[in-house]
C-alpha cells in the first residue's frame, strides 16, 4: 500500500485518481486542488458562453463527492505552495488560511497550464478577461448582460479564440479578432485549410485583423476602451486575451528536469527526473509519434491518457504510453475541421522532408438528393519512408471519425501506399465507392 498525493484534479488528475482507486483500492489517495471545482470541460465553455447550451452543469464530469465515494481524500481550495522532494513532503495552505504539511510515497503533479498574459500596458483594466476556468466563463457571461458592452476584441486566433469569437457574435456583438500571425489555427492546419476558416469567420461578420501585434490597451475610468496594435486602434468594450498557455511548473521548476518550454520532462511512464514523482497533463511533455520525439501538446485527451499511465505506474504496475498524435478538432458555425499529426508547414520548420496529397469530393455519390457537402482532405507523409505523418480534413459534413483512422495510421507507421489499399466499405447512405480517403492515397506521388 502506498500513500499517493495528487496535486491538481482536473482532466489528468481526475483520470489518475479514478484509475488508482478503481484498480488499486488499497492505496491511500490524497488530493489537493486550489480551485473550488474540478473536471471543468473548458472545451465546452464557448458553447455555454454562446448560449448553444443553456447551463454549465454538463461540463463537469466529476466532483469532490464522487471522488470521495471512491475512497479519495479531497481538499478543495487548497494551495500546494512548496514541495520538499528530498523528504517527500508537500506544504499546503488550506481555504481557511491554515498551513499544513503532508508526506507521500508517490507524488503525481497535475498542475495544468496558466494563461500567457502579454506584458502590455492596460492589461489590468476592467473588462480585460482571460477565459480558462469555470469562474472566468461565468464572469464573462455575467458581463455580457451589460448593454454597454458592444465591441469585443479577441486577441489570439487559436482554438479558444476562434470559438469565443463565434460565441460573442451569437450574442450580436461586434467582434474583432487580432493575431500577430497572418491567419487563424496555424498550429493545426496548413494555409489551404486556415483559409476556409478565415472565410467562415468573415462570412459571419467577424472582423479579422491578422498580421498585427497588440501594443497597448487604452481605457477610461478604469475600463478598457481601445486595443492599440502596430497598425491601428480598435474600439473595445471587452478584450479577451487568448494568446495561449504555458505549463504550470511553479512547484518543481528548480528541482525537476524541464523541457524547452518549461514543461516537466517525463518518460513514457510519466516519470519525472525525480524518483517517485510523476507529471501529467498540461504541465508535462508527451511523446509525439508523428515526429518520433518528445514534444508538448496540451489537449484534454492527452491529459486523460497521461493520468491513466501515471496512475498504474504509481500503484506498482509498469506500463508505458504508446505516444500521441495530437488529434484535435473544431466546429465553428457549420464548418468542421479535424487534424492529427503534423502539417506541411510544421514539417518544414522541423526539417522533415514530406510530401502531401490532397483530394476533395462529396461525401456521398452524386445521385444522393439530400444534403451532400464536400469533404477536403490532406494527407502528409514522409518523403523517404512514405509513412503517414499527418492529416487534415474539413467539411460541413461530420466526417470527424475519419481522423481516428489517420491517428492510428501515424501511431502504427502505416505508409501512404498501404493506406491506398485499405478495406473501406461502401454504401451510398454513407460514402462513395472511390471515396476521398482512397483517392487521396492513390493519387499520392
Amino acid at each position: 500500500m502506498s500513500k499517493i498525493i495528487v496535486v491538481g484534479a482536473n482532466h489528468a488528475g481526475t483520470a489518475a485518481i479514478k484509475t488508482i482507486l478503481g484498480n488499486y483500492p488499497n492505496n491511500e489517495v490524497i488530493v489537493y486542488d486550489r480551485n473550488s471545482n474540478i473536471s471543468f470541460l473548458g472545451c465546452g465553455m464557448a458553447l455555454w458562453i454562446g448560449n448553444q447550451i443553456s447551463k454549465p452543469d454538463g461540463l463537469f464530469y466529476a466532483d469532490k463527492a464522487s471522488l470521495e465515494s471512491m475512497g479519495a481524500k479531497v481538499h478543495m481550495e487548497a494551495d500546494v505552495h512548496n514541495i520538499d522532494f528530498d523528504n517527500k513532503k508537500v506544504f499546503i495552505k488550506l481555504a481557511d488560511g491554515t498551513e499544513v504539511e503532508d508526506n507521500y510515497d508517490k507524488l503525481i503533479l497535475a498542475t495544468g497550464s496558466l494563461p500567457i498574459i502579454p506584458p502590455i500596458p492596460g492589461k489590468d483594466l476592467e473588462n480585460v478577461q482571460q477565459v480558462k476556468l469555470y469562474q472566468n466563463a461565468q464572469e464573462v457571461i455575467d458581463k455580457l448582460q451589460d448593454p454597454n458592452i458592444k465591441n469585443i476584441t479577441v486577441v489570439g486566433a487559436g482554438y479558444i479564440g476562434v470559438e469565443l469569437a463565434e460565441a460573442f457574435e451569437r450574442h450580436g456583438k461586434n467582434v474583432t479578432m487580432v493575431d500577430i500571425a497572418e491567419t487563424c489555427l496555424p498550429a493545426y492546419y496548413d494555409k489551404e485549410f486556415t483559409d476556409l476558416m478565415k472565410k467562415n469567420l468573415a462570412d459571419h461578420n467577424i472582423n479579422l485583423e491578422f498580421g498585427q501585434a497588440v501594443k497597448e490597451l487604452k481605457g477610461e475610468n478604469g475600463k478598457v476602451t481601445t486595443v492599440v496594435t502596430d497598425k491601428k486602434e480598435i474600439p473595445a468594450d471587452m478584450v479577451i486575451l487568448s494568446i495561449g498557455f504555458r505549463p504550470n511548473n511553479n512547484l518543481g521548476k528548480d528541482n525537476l528536469e524541464l523541457f524547452k518550454n518549461g514543461a516537466y520532462l517525463v518518460n513514457k511512464k510519466q516519470e519525472t527526473s525525480v524518483k517517485d514523482v510523476y507529471a501529467i497533463g498540461d504541465c508535462a511533455t508527451v511523446f509525439d509519434n508523428s515526429i518520433d520525439n518528445t514534444s508538448y501538446i496540451a489537449l484534454a485527451t492527452n491529459a486523460v491518457r497521461s493520468g491513466i499511465v501515471a496512475a498504474h505506474n504509481a500503484a506498482g504496475t509498469e506500463i508505458e504510453s504508446i505516444g500521441v498524435q495530437g488529434s484535435n478538432g473544431i466546429c465553428i458555425y457549420d464548418l468542421k475541421m479535424v487534424s492529427t499529426g503534423i502539417t506541411v508547414a510544421k514539417a518544414e520548420k522541423l526539417g522533415i522532408e514530406v510530401e502531401y496529397t490532397d483530394f476533395e469530393d462529396t461525401q456521398k455519390p452524386a445521385f444522393i438528393e439530400t444534403s451532400n457537402p464536400n469533404v477536403k482532405l490532406r494527407i502528409v507523409y514522409d518523403k523517404n519512408t512514405r509513412v503517414v505523418l499527418g492529416a487534415q480534413m474539413a467539411s460541413e459534413y461530420d466526417m470527424s471519425m475519419g481522423i481516428h483512422m489517420f491517428s492510428l495510421a501515424i501511431q502504427e507507421k502505416v505508409t501512404i501506399d498501404r493506406l491506398a489499399l485499405l478495406d473501406i466499405f461502401f454504401l451510398p447512405h454513407f460514402n462513395q465507392p472511390y471515396n476521398y480517403i482512397t483517392m487521396a492515397a492513390i493519387s499520392a506521388k
